[in-house]
């Protein structure tokens, strides 16, 4: 599940979630790589990483929507696991 920057309350802005986007794309990367297929560990951290990534995304496309409308983007939250893990992508 996706968490604000730390050190920065409860907002992130879109450098905050474009690195946050940057760093569990790395770590996805590198479990893929590295870890042991079948291992039920990886899989759970993978299944993890890809909701943190929905979510990231989402926040990412809520603030730019709302900027775009004339709203403040920093109004935008995080949706829950159950909302963002059944976009299409």
């Amino acid at each position: 599940m996706m968490r604000p920057a730390e050190g920065k309350g409860s907002r992130m802005d879109d450098q905050d979630v474009i690195a946050r986007i940057h760093a569990l794309m790395d770590e996805e990367h590198r479990l893929e790589r590295e870890g042991e297929p079948g291992d039920p560990e990886r899989l759970a951290r993978l299944d993890t990483i890809e909701v943190a990534l929905d979510q990231c995304w989402d926040l990412l496309r809520q603030r730019r929507a709302r900027r775009t409308a004339g709203v403040d983007p920093d109004e935008a939250g995080v949706r829950p696991p159950e909302v963002v893990e059944h976009y299409q992508q």
